[in-house]
């Protein structure tokens, strides 16, 4: 972890450290998102669903409010070196975790569709996923906040993680929908749950790849995706 030299103007920290503030409160209600939009979809619970799609709306507000803030420290403290990668970094974190909003969202309305169906096995796989990127958040956010580059690297690691489990519930759900047509349509809203999760995985991955950067100035080798659904055919029957 290291730790950032005080500015001689105080206040330049204090700006500084309640952008930090706010991206981790961001980080927080957009894991807070995905956490109450798999409960829901577990429990079968279209109120809670749409308690998710609502508080959407936060996450709005406080992209909105980062950004002003970031724009308006750069405004006003033309920062260099490090400090300007730390407010650039934030500005686009903060875009990223409302994405990671919007996917929450996304996967709250399918719940009124799968409530309504009758259970499918292969969905036990979806809290595991989500339970590792959340704590893929979780601990990106907390990289930000300490400036430790090591922590970011972890969490760049656990995608691979993220997609085998991803690979893992295609290959289930499509079987599934194989031997009982009827399975066909909650499982395609399954796939598309688990798409928005895997997807969560790779913003988290973002994040981190950006806090390493903002700490060291150095920029990483492009990571290979293995997400291999696109090559997995149909099972024979």
């Amino acid at each position: 972890m290291q730790t950032p030299s005080a500015h001689t103007v105080k206040s330049f920290d204090q700006e500084i450290e309640q952008l930090r503030t706010l991206i981790g409160q961001m980080g927080g209600h957009a894991e807070a998102q995905i956490v109450g939009a798999v409960d829901a979809l577990m429990r079968r619970d279209t109120e809670a669903a749409s308690l998710v799609v609502r508080g959407d709306a936060e996450l709005d507000t406080m992209e909105a409010e980062a950004e002003r803030q970031a724009v308006t420290i750069i405004a006003l403290r033309s920062p260099m070196a490090d400090d300007l990668r730390e407010i650039v970094a934030a500005l686009k974190m903060s875009a990223i975790i409302e994405r990671i909003g919007d996917y929450a969202k996304n996967i709250a309305k399918r719940v009124p569709a799968l409530a309504s169906a009758a259970p499918v096995g292969p969905a036990v796989i979806i809290p595991e996923i989500a339970r590792v990127v959340v704590t893929m958040i979780r601990d990106a956010l907390d990289s930000y906040v300490d400036r430790d580059p090591e922590l970011a690297m972890e969490v760049m690691q656990r995608d691979q993680v993220v997609d085998d489990l991803y690979n893992s519930l295609f290959r289930s759900l499509l079987t599934y929908m194989m031997e009982n047509p009827h399975h066909i349509t909650p499982s395609t809203h399954l796939l598309f749950i688990a798409k928005n999760l895997e997807r969560v995985g790779d913003h988290a991955t973002n994040i981190a790849e950006m806090v390493h950067f903002s700490v060291t100035g150095e920029y990483l080798p492009e990571r290979p995706k293995t997400d291999h659904t696109a090559f997995i055919s149909t099972p024979d029957r």
